[in-house]
């Protein structure tokens, strides 16, 4: 056992965490958004946050020279905002009341699918500077508080008509930023323990091997299949929330 997780526990984890990582390697998110819900049947939920964080950090560190020289400018401006606000994010986490909690976490879930489902901006949009600092503002604050950075951010590039490939390195540059700061916060914080680190470390050859053959899948996909999967794992996030929100 591990920090007091029964074999099957771990099992479940490394299921779980080698499925959230193919949906990251396609996709270019997610892997929180899936993730953390799963670990939350076997450790606290600031816990399952906190693994999720140091999984991302790790994950991220793989390719980042390649995917930082492959994201729009914006993404640098979002990720220094989100990092910023994930500080206060942690902090909500660990004074909010659960139910509160799963109510602007529902509710930011289901706002991000539908403006998703919107149509696309014209060609030539290009998101201000109000857009942008909300977007790298709210990511923070969600990276802290639920270990979800995606909801403001996939809609931020997503609606807009560039390539793929540059919505989801990224994406992924952002997300690499919002878990370098989760895991300091939860650190600086001390919400975060020695068992989350541990924990990540058993699950990330899972998370490896998961992201790897996401990676793969990606380049034989179309750009309207790609599209069509990243609305999906958004919308199979909103519903997970808001059915914890329900259940609750």
């Amino acid at each position: 056992m591990l920090g007091g997780l029964t074999e099957a526990q771990i099992a479940v984890a490394l299921a779980a965490a080698l499925g959230a990582a193919f949906v990251r390697g396609l996709a270019g998110f997610g892997m929180a958004i899936l993730l953390v819900p799963v670990l939350g049947l076997a450790v606290p939920p600031s816990e399952a946050v906190v693994v999720a964080n140091w999984l991302g950090l790790m994950i991220g560190l793989v390719g980042i020279r390649k995917i930082i020289g492959q994201s729009e400018r914006s993404a640098l401006v979002i990720s220094a905002l989100a990092v910023v606000a994930t500080p206060l994010g942690v902090w909500l986490l660990a004074v909010a009341d659960p139910a509160l909690a799963r109510l602007l976490i529902a509710l930011i879930a289901l706002g991000s699918f539908v403006l998703v489902l919107l149509p696309k901006r014209p060609a030539d949009h290009a998101p201000g500077t109000l857009e942008t600092g909300g977007t790298g503002l709210l990511s923070g604050v969600l990276t802290g508080f639920a270990g979800m950075p995606g909801p403001p951010v996939v809609p931020y590039y997503l609606r807009r008509a560039i390539p793929p490939q540059l919505a989801r390195a990224s994406m992924m540059t952002i997300f690499m930023a919002t878990s370098i700061a989760g895991v300091g916060s939860a650190m600086a914080l001390r919400v975060a323990t020695v068992r989350e680190p541990l924990l990540a470390l058993v699950l990330f050859p899972a998370v490896l091997l998961g992201n790897w053959l996401g990676h793969l899948a990606f380049g034989k996909v179309s750009d309207s299949l790609w599209r069509s999967f990243t609305g999906l794992v958004l919308g199979i996030s909103a519903l997970a929330a808001l059915w914890r929100l329900l259940g609750s």
